[in-house]
C-alpha cells in the first residue's frame, strides 16, 4: 500500500481498515508462534501499513485542530 493510496481514502475507510490490519498482524504473531506462518514478510508489511494509516490520520486530526 502507498501512502498515496492512504491518503484517497476517508477517515472512516481508513479507521476500519486499521482495525482489520489490527486483527491481521494478530494472527500473523500467533501463526508465528505455533511455526505455521509461511510469509513471513507479510508481518513487517502490515505493521508498515499500520503505521503509515495512523501518521496520515494524525496528519488529518492536527490539520483539523
Amino acid at each position: 500500500m502507498k501512502a498515496a493510496d492512504v491518503r484517497a481514502k476517508t477517515s472512516d475507510e481508513l479507521t476500519e481498515q486499521l482495525d482489520t490490519l489490527g486483527k491481521e498482524v494478530f494472527n500473523l504473531r500467533f501463526q508465528r508462534a505455533n511455526g505455521q506462518l509461511e510469509n513471513t514478510a507479510r508481518v513487517r508489511q502490515v505493521r508498515r501499513d499500520i503505521a503509515r494509516i495512523k501518521t496520515i490520520l494524525g496528519e488529518r486530526h492536527r490539520q483539523a485542530s
